[in-house]
Order: structure tokens, then C-alpha cells, then sequence
């Protein structure tokens, strides 16, 4: 059985973005992407230092969501987002 760090290791090993779009098509479903899209989009706000309620208001989303994310980039999650 594989475990998440299967497919972390598959995702660093594609160099090639059709190859990794696909295998990301491939794995998910719309909606899923639709849901990754806008919680990348909540990070790249908070790591912005944009509020939460702005955030939450802007993207139809419920702060609770928002507040996830703070929480995330609290425990010092996306680094890559403050490169």
C-alpha cells in the first residue's frame, strides 16, 4: 500500500508539466482542483498579510476556512509561498 510520501516523492521526481499535469488530472476531480486552487489562493492572501474576513468575503468562503490556513502558515507551513 502506498502512503502520502509516495506521492510526494512521484510529484519531485516529473520534471515535465504535461506529465505532471496529468498525473494531477488524473488523480483528482474537478471539484478537488477547483478546492486546491482556492485554498493556494487563501495562502498566497494571508502570507500577504490580507484579513481573514476580507479573504473569507472576497472568495465566498466561511473565515473558518481562512482560519484553517492561518493556522497552517502559523505552524510555519508554505515556505515556498514566502520565497
Amino acid at each position: 500500500m502506498s502512503d502520502f510520501q509516495d506521492i510526494i516523492d512521484l510529484i519531485h521526481s516529473i520534471d515535465d508539466k504535461e506529465l505532471l499535469a496529468d498525473l494531477l488530472i488524473g488523480i483528482t476531480t474537478e471539484a478537488e482542483r477547483r478546492e486546491l486552487v482556492q485554498r493556494l489562493e487563501i495562502m498566497r492572501r494571508l502570507v500577504a498579510h490580507e484579513s481573514q474576513r476580507k479573504i473569507a468575503s472576497d472568495l465566498g468562503v466561511g473565515v473558518a476556512t481562512v482560519t484553517r490556513g492561518s493556522k497552517e502558515l502559523a505552524q510555519g507551513r508554505f515556505k515556498v509561498l514566502k520565497i
